[in-house]
């Protein structure tokens, strides 16, 4: 794919169990389909200060970052073992981004 690397933060309000595992499928996703995307893991407090391109989170949370200007674009996964959903969503903001 593009020789850009995007960076993405991985979270939820708590930054448990359910981003964990989510950033764990993501990664797999990402390995599997050689998409040009590094993860980080956080919670909400990690959107301070980060200059990342945008933030994989849960639906619940994906209005209300989308809709703060200081908050990078947010892609909202549904089923956190999901992989067809998380590449379809990530190959979607991708294209978005004319990766």
């Amino acid at each position: 794919m593009a020789d850009k690397k995007f960076h993405a933060l991985v979270c939820c309000r708590a930054g448990m169990g359910s981003s964990m595992m989510l950033k764990i499928k993501i990664d797999q996703v990402i390995k599997e389909n050689d998409l040009p995307i590094e993860t980080e893991h956080g919670n909400l407090d990690s959107l301070i200060g980060f200059n990342g391109d945008f933030v994989i989170t849960m639906p619940d949370l994906t209005d209300e970052l989308n809709a703060d200007d200081r908050v990078p674009s947010a892609v909202g996964i549904t089923n956190i073992v999901d992989k067809a959903e998380m590449k379809e969503k990530l190959t979607a903001w991708l294209a978005e981004h004319n990766a």
